[in-house]
Formats: C-alpha cells, sequence, structure tokens
C-alpha cells in the first residue's frame, strides 16, 4: 500500500508524523490486548481435561510466564498465536510474559500504556527488568517509572526503571554483584590470520577499568613524545605517527602494558610527560539525602554509569587519591560580562539540568555528557550586561546547538533555573523541564514565554489600584 502524501507542507508533515506515532503506538497496544486475551482464554490447567495426555509424557501443561502475581498459561497455546504474529513461539512467549506483567505487576505503567503516553516498547522492557522482584517489591518500579514517563526520553525512563529495581532488591542485587564478581577474567581470542592480530577481552571492575583506560592514555603521551622509542620496537609503523589513528595509538600502548619495565623506562625518561599531571577522573555522584540514612541501602547515580548501591561507589573509588569537593549549592544564581560561560556558571547549569536540554534529547549525563553552554536567548555584543548566565545558559550537544543556532526558526526561552520553552520553525511548541519534554499549546507557550511582562503588568496594575487618591 502507498500512501500520497506529496500534497503535504512542512506544517502537515509535522502534524501527519504526530498522528502516525499516535496510530503505531495504538496497533501495538492492540497487539498486547490481544496476546492477553490469548492467554486469558488458555488460562484453565489441560490436565483435568478428560483424556489429557500427561505432562510427563509430553502433554500440555500450565506454565509461568510472568513474574510473581502472574497467572499461567498453557504452555501449547503459545504456538498458533505465533504464527497468527509471524514470529517465532519464542518471540510470542515473551510479549506474553512481558504483557502479564504490566497487567498485573505494574499496573501504573499499564495505564500509561493504555492511555498511550507512553511507548509500548519501554514499558515492556521493564517489565523484563523488574520480573526478578515479588509483587510487593515492583509496586516501587511501578510507581517511579509512571510518573518518569510523563515526559522523559525512553533512556532516562529506563535509567530510572534501573535505579528503582537496585532500590527495590538492595540485598538481592548485592548477591548478583557478588556473582558477576566471581565471573571476572581476561580471556584471548582466536588469531585473525588475515590481519595478524588477536583480540583481548577483559570483564573487570568498573574502577579498573577506569584506571586502565587512563593509563593506556598516559602511555599514549609517551609514546609521541618519544616517536624514537616506537620505531624502535615497531619499525613497520609509519615514520610520522601522526598518520596512526588513535585508536591504532592506544593498541600500541596496550600492547606495552605487558611489558611493565619499558613502560616504567618509558615514563620515567620522559620528562615531558612526567611534568603534566597525571590523568584526574572527577566523579558526580547523584545522591538523596533519604540514601544516606540509617534505614537506606543507599542508591545513587553515578555519571555515564549508572545506579550503584554506595558499596559500589567506594570499589569505583579504591585506586584513587579521593578529594571531596563541598556540595554545589544550586539555589546561587551569577551572571558576568562576557560571552563565555564561566566554569562555575556551566557546572551549576548542568547540575540543574537532567542532560541535554533539547526537547526529547535522551543523555542522561550532566557532567560528562559533551554539551556546549548555549545562550537560549542569543547574546548581544552591543547589548545589556550581564547577558551571560545562570538565567541565559541551555546545555545542548553540538547537534541540537547547530540546529538551534543555524536552522532559521528556532525559538527558546529559559522560564527559570532547568526549565525552557521551545518553539521550531514550523511552530510545534515544547517545554523541558527536569521531568522531560511536555506538549504545550500556543497560549501556554506565550504566557510562560512572556511570563515577566505580565508580572510586571500585575504589579503596575496593583500600584495603580491601591495608590492613594490625590
Amino acid at each position: 500500500m502507498e500512501l500520497s502524501i506529496s500534497y503535504l507542507a512542512p506544517a502537515g508533515v509535522l502534524a501527519e508524523a504526530e498522528a502516525a506515532l499516535v496510530e503505531r503506538r495504538a496497533a501495538q497496544v492492540k497487539d498486547l490486548l490481544l496476546v492477553l486475551q490469548w492467554a486469558d482464554l488458555h488460562g484453565g490447567d489441560p490436565q483435568l481435561v478428560p483424556g489429557a495426555v500427561p505432562a510427563r509424557f509430553g502433554g500440555d501443561r500450565l506454565v509461568g510466564l510472568g513474574g510473581d502475581g502472574t497467572p499461567l498459561v498453557q504452555d501449547l497455546c503459545i504456538h498458533e498465536l505465533a504464527i497468527a504474529r509471524h514470529t517465532h513461539p519464542a518471540s510470542t512467549r515473551s510479549t506474553m510474559a512481558d504483557a502479564l506483567d504490566l497487567r498485573h505487576r505494574l499496573p501504573h505503567v499499564w495505564a500509561q500504556v493504555l492511555e498511550l503516553t507512553c511507548e509500548p516498547w519501554v514499558a515492556c522492557k521493564v517489565a523484563r527488568m523488574s520480573r526478578r522482584l515479588d509483587r510487593q517489591q515492583v509496586q516501587l518500579v511501578d510507581l517511579a517509572v509512571a510518573e518518569a514517563i510523563g515526559g522523559q526520553s525512553p533512556g532516562r525512563v529506563l535509567a530510572v526503571a534501573e535505579a528503582k529495581v537496585i532500590e527495590a532488591d538492595a540485598a538481592g542485587h548485592a548477591t548478583r554483584l557478588e556473582e558477576e564478581r566471581r565471573r571476572r577474567g581476561v580471556w584471548l581470542g582466536r588469531t585473525d590470520l588475515e590481519t595478524g592480530t588477536r583480540t583481548v577481552v577483559a570483564r573487570v571492575e568498573p574502577g579498573d577499568a577506569v584506571w586502565v583506560d587512563a593509563t593506556v592514555e598516559r602511555v599514549v603521551d609517551a609514546l609521541l613524545a618519544r616517536p624514537d622509542i616506537v620505531r624502535a620496537h615497531h619499525p613497520d609503523l609509519p615514520a610520522a605517527l601522526d598518520d596512526l589513528t588513535h585508536d591504532e595509538l592506544r593498541a600500541i600502548a596496550f600492547g606495552w602494558l605487558a611489558r611493565p619495565d619499558d613502560v616504567h623506562d618509558l615514563l620515567a625518561g620522559d620528562t615531558e610527560v612526567r611534568r603534566r599531571p597525571h590523568h584526574r577522573a572527577v566523579v558526580y555522584l547523584h545522591l538523596h539525602e533519604s540514601a544516606l540514612s540509617a534505614t537506606s541501602d543507599g542508591v545513587a547515580r553515578v555519571e555515564r554509569l549508572g545506579p550503584m548501591l554506595l558499596e559500589q561507589v567506594t570499589r569505583l573509588l579504591g585506586h584513587a587519591q579521593v578529594t571531596l569537593k563541598p556540595v554545589i549549592d544550586l539555589g546561587e544564581r551569577t551572571s558576568v560580562n562576557a560571552y563565555e560561560f564561566p566554569a562555575r556558571v556551566s557546572e551549576r547549569t548542568r547540575l540543574r539540568c537532567v542532560g541535554d536540554v533539547f526537547p526529547y534529547a535522551v543523555g542522561t549525563a550532566t557532567m560528562s555528557g559533551r554539551y556546549d553552554d548555549d545562550h537560549a536567548v542569543p547574546y548581544d555584543p552591543g547589548g545589556p550586561p550581564g547577558q551571560t548566565g545562570d538565567h541565559n545558559d541551555a546545555p545542548l550537544s553540538r547537534s541540537h546547538h547547530r540546529a538551534k543556532t543555524h536552522r532559521r526558526g528556532y525559538r527558546v526561552r529559559q522560564v527559570d533555573a532547568g526549565t525552557y520553552v521551545w518553539t521550531t520553525p514550523h511552530g510545534l511548541r515544547r517545554l523541558v523541564d527536569p521531568t522531560g519534554t511536555h506538549d504545550l499549546c500556543e497560549l501556554e507557550a506565550w504566557r510562560l514565554e512572556h511570563a515577566d511582562e505580565l508580572d510586571a503588568v500585575i504589579e503596575h496594575l496593583h500600584d495603580e489600584l491601591v495608590a492613594p487618591v490625590a
């Protein structure tokens, strides 16, 4: 089937795209409802049917597909439904388990799915992530995820789900962590006969991985400073190391780690490298004060690594000389008479925001993400002082920054710290705040964009009304 849409203008394409989103979600919800109806129709015990083949001889039986609290389903009913859905039985079995979990264990998330405000695949993934929890524990995940679904991107919703799954069963998570730690190791792959290379795979502690990465970078710096040593050990390399990619240099440096004496001599003999400060890692820990109470299991979010138990955080910093910085006061406000954003402004702005403040941005890292500090209201070299500051700072990825700056028609207004009103070139309006991205009608967008002027008018009218009559 081919739809004729060539007549659509830009605004029409955007409207149809939004309508198509709703239609796609509705079709996926219908699929889940049909799977649930099939499960309901096949919930009776097939072994009670006269003449049933005993289960031990391969006969049909009831099986549990979902988590704790979901009804049992006849095992052999799934195959026919899979044929109708054009899927493998294992795929349909997985979908049925997700749907049962959503309806019976995650009712608040399921309600969002039925209202078409949530991507069904996101809800299904939350169901799988939380399946090991019992019916009481999963309630914490249900409420938190349902609240986050309102405007957060899928990646951010899943990050909330991951943290709440840990919080709901911290003891079980700690046990699984210990089991995973016992699976640590370093393995060698087979030699690639065509290239002569070999793969090394390592499963290590997150902190160890960070330090190995930093050491490799330090060796790369030393090798670049001593190209004579590199060529002495690797005569097959090109004369100019600049012809090598950074990944190639890292591979060479990683190989040097197998010769610690050579690495020691390399680093000790290069005064330029020794004068440089060692690689430092700044760890931003997002932690609610309740996590430090005696009754809390303490789940924190570490930039770029995701949710962790506090005991994991201590292992993460095990190799480091740790310097604790004071808590950053996000209530402070400052501005400067310059175009460039000072570090103290950039740091506070990014900590206030969930990450990139472009509508539906997916990143969850605030400080470790590669963001530009953009003037929400464009900087005017001939304008008034104090244009750069907390009141006019929107962290954006480079791609989003370029679109906002060079694609005519984008308009953004920073309503307050961490809250932004966006208008696209063709009139789509969105509110972005720490809870996500939300639709706005034209009137709501106008009211937010002109809130300061409205407040000034109201204050003026109030003064006029209460002024004493001369």
